[in-house]
């Protein structure tokens, strides 16, 4: 998939930008860190970057989700979010579209992840050497054939909402890694982070930055 990336380029959508930091909306298909060779080099790191010179990573969001990330702009602000980020002070919302209607409303899956070596980057449910990994979920809109949830990780594993919504049997739409026959066939993954709560690094008071799901 590698020789593939042909990232959108669409302009960078600020959604809030202080002296501290710089929340931004990731389009769907680009990375947030530079890959391995010059031909993944382009990502929205250092497209903010370019923009704002002193922007300093602080999470990741996989290539095909897009949403809310949020940079710092100062080393203090990287070590504070940092901390929030480690010690899941963050609060983390995504919107999804999911194959198939889950028979409840509302859930929680606790199935510990590990990487599935082979196949990496995919991952896996092992309870023998997993990590803990928890996401509650709540379906938003019954849509027929597909569903529309609302995802909040109590955890940051990779692939963990792709992994967790698959274990249900409800892969998420667009999905290369675990949907198959028409769950895949979307023109992306259809998962985006919505919302993002954290302590600004000024002053610690709890701050909100949304965005609009594209689908």
């Amino acid at each position: 998939m590698e020789q593939e990336y042909a990232p959108p380029m669409d302009p960078l959508v600020i959604l809030h930008e202080d002296a501290e930091v710089l929340l931004v909306d990731k389009p769907a298909g680009l990375l947030s860190v530079p890959g391995k060779g010059p031909h993944l080099s382009d990502c929205l790191l250092a497209r903010v970057q370019a923009a704002f010179p002193d922007a300093l990573l602080v999470h990741r969001l996989d290539r095909d989700t897009s949403g809310v990330m949020i940079f710092a702009l100062t080393p203090y602000a990287q070590r504070h979010l940092g901390l929030q980020f480690e010690k899941r002070m963050t609060k983390k919302t995504y919107v999804a579209r999911v194959w198939g209607v889950p028979d409840d409303k509302t859930g929680t899956v606790d199935l510990p992840l590990i990487v599935d070596w082979p196949n990496r980057p995919r991952q896996m449910v092992c309870h023998d050497t997993g990590k803990p990994a928890q996401t509650d979920w709540r379906v938003i809109k019954d849509e027929g054939d597909t569903a529309r949830v609302r995802l909040s990780p109590k955890t940051g594993r990779s692939h963990q909402l792709r992994v967790h919504m698959l274990s249900l049997g409800h892969p998420i739409l667009g999905d290369p890694f675990y949907a198959s026959g028409p769950a895949r066939d979307f023109p992306r993954l259809m998962l985006h982070s919505e919302e993002l709560r954290f302590n600004h690094p000024q002053g610690g008071h709890s701050t909100k930055v949304r965005a609009k799901a594209p689908f």
